[in-house]
């Protein structure tokens, strides 16, 4: 969380700024924090839920078995 706040908090100034360029520098910030924030929701909610979900799913089926190929 705290890598995710730090790079959030970089393009903060850019966003609120109004000078020259900055229309520009805006378009070119904004999917940046836009894919940290769904990145971060990813990785926190997500892929916590999905392990989840696939460890009850083997658990419920049993151990894996795999097969070995005859040589």
């Amino acid at each position: 969380m705290m890598t995710v706040l730090a790079i959030l908090m970089g393009p903060l100034p850019i966003m609120w700024s109004s000078g020259t360029g900055s229309d520009v520098m805006r378009r070119i910030a904004a999917p940046m924090v836009g894919g940290m924030i769904t990145s971060t929701i990813h990785v926190l909610i997500l892929v916590p839920v999905f392990f989840v979900l696939m460890k009850e799913r083997a658990l419920r089926r049993g151990p894996l078995h795999l097969q070995k190929e005859d040589e």
